[in-house]
């Protein structure tokens, strides 16, 4: 074991923005207030209830002794930040700007049929870890093939295919405000459309219902069995669904409907350096510079891809670049990392329409460009990130590798 669980909790509630309280492990908010997880668990939800009972169980059969509310509450860490937040008055939440992806069909493939594909930005200390394919096999519902994070019931990154013919990813709304405390859990919600959604309203129907506002995301889905792609933008007060048999959408967690970015976010929409925007700039250039070609490893190149579209410069790996390195940057990426932070794009998947219809995906750990990141040295070159030196991995580079589901 790398460190005590006192190290990894404390990680875990510096992610959250919370904090301990005279060494008791009771969590308040930034008023003072304790935090009551009850916030995700008080809503029963089947999913939700019989995912987080099966993993305790195998969490004891391997010798470990996990609370089924550490489970649950560990599932739902992406979105604690929104639902802190919005107990500190905040106008915003610090959701980062995290994850570049597309998806692409019609007359903009290479086949007329979908292509999908996602690079998962994350902190280096857990990104490191994201380092799983599920292959799950429901008593009830579709057969999911989908990455994610050690014991997580949900992707996470979110990036899954189903046996129905879907393929879900998606990237973040950032700076998005607003949280619903009698809503359910983002991460119970993506699990159950996840397996259960066959077909694109299907999806939309499972996120939307019991919608917290919590991890707001835009989702991009492919659905093979009818040549059609969307793109599910969630807010809280207002949800866009966009559909088309022609045509692509891509997510670089900028809110891309204008009523949603005014009245939902602090966005900045014209600032062309801000990362967001930046990588959205650069989605437009390639899918139209690559219309009528896009296959599965033009998606893969994409995703290597480092043109600073603000600074109009390439082979500049940062974080304005499709493939992100927050650690190269000097800007950093605030207020999710502060200037040189050990995070950016730590692995990457994709699948054309052939791969989804045989539940197949190729995925890369570390920077899909190739460049690996080494703790030691990045630590003794920015000592300002010491405290992340018991956890810190390095994370090398490696192949495109392909995983079937069976």
């Amino acid at each position: 074991m790398e460190a005590g669980p006192a190290k990894v909790a404390a990680a875990g509630r510096a992610a959250a923005g919370l904090r301990g309280r005279d060494g008791e492990g009771r969590l308040e908010d930034g008023r003072g207030a304790p935090v009551r997880f009850s916030i995700i668990t008080q809503r029963g939800h089947t999913v939700r209830e019989r995912s987080v009972a099966f993993l305790q169980d195998q969490f004891r059969r391997a010798g470990v002794q996990a609370d089924i509310y550490d489970l649950t509450a560990h599932n739902a860490s992406i979105e604690l930040g929104y639902y802190t937040a919005s107990l500190d008055g905040q106008k915003k939440s610090a959701a980062p700007d995290r994850c570049s992806a597309f998806v692409a069909t019609g007359s903009w493939t290479r086949d007329g049929q979908p292509v999908i594909a996602h690079n998962n930005w994350s902190g280096y200390l857990e990104g490191a870890r994201w380092n799983i394919i599920f292959d799950i096999r429901p008593e009830r519902g579709h057969r999911i093939l989908m990455d994610g994070f050690p014991g997580f019931i949900h992707s996470g990154d979110d990036f899954g295919i189903n046996s129905a013919g879907l393929a879900i990813t998606e990237t973040t709304i950032t700076a998005f405000h607003g949280f619903d405390p009698e809503g359910v859990a983002e991460f119970a919600r993506a699990r159950q459309a996840m397996q259960y959604a066959s077909s694109i309203d299907e999806f939309a129907a499972f996120m939307i219902r019991g919608n917290n506002g919590g991890y707001a995301n835009a989702w991009l889905v492919a659905d093979v069995r009818r040549n059609e792609i969307a793109r599910l933008e969630l807010g809280l007060k207002n949800v866009i669904l966009e559909r088309t048999r022609d045509g692509y959408f891509s997510g670089a967690n900028f809110p891309a409907n204008p009523r949603l970015a005014a009245e939902e976010t602090t966005f900045p929409v014209n600032d062309p350096s801000v990362s967001a925007n930046a990588r959205r700039a650069r989605w437009e250039q390639l899918l139209a510079e690559y219309r009528g070609r896009i296959g599965l490893e033009e998606a893969k190149r994409f995703l290597a891809d480092h043109y600073d579209t603000f600074e109009k410069k390439d082979a500049s790996p940062n974080e304005r670049t499709l493939c992100g390195h927050v650690d190269l940057s000097p800007r950093g990426m605030k207020p999710w990392q502060n200037e040189f932070g050990p995070a950016g794009a730590v692995q990457a998947k994709a699948a054309d329409a052939g791969m989804i219809r045989r539940m197949e995906l190729e995925a890369a750990m570390g920077h899909p460009c190739g460049i690996g990141f080494r703790a030691d040295e990045h630590l003794a070159r920015y000592p300002q990130f010491a405290w992340m030196k018991p956890l810190l991995r390095d994370l090398p580079a490696h192949p495109w590798t392909r995983f079937r589901a069976g």
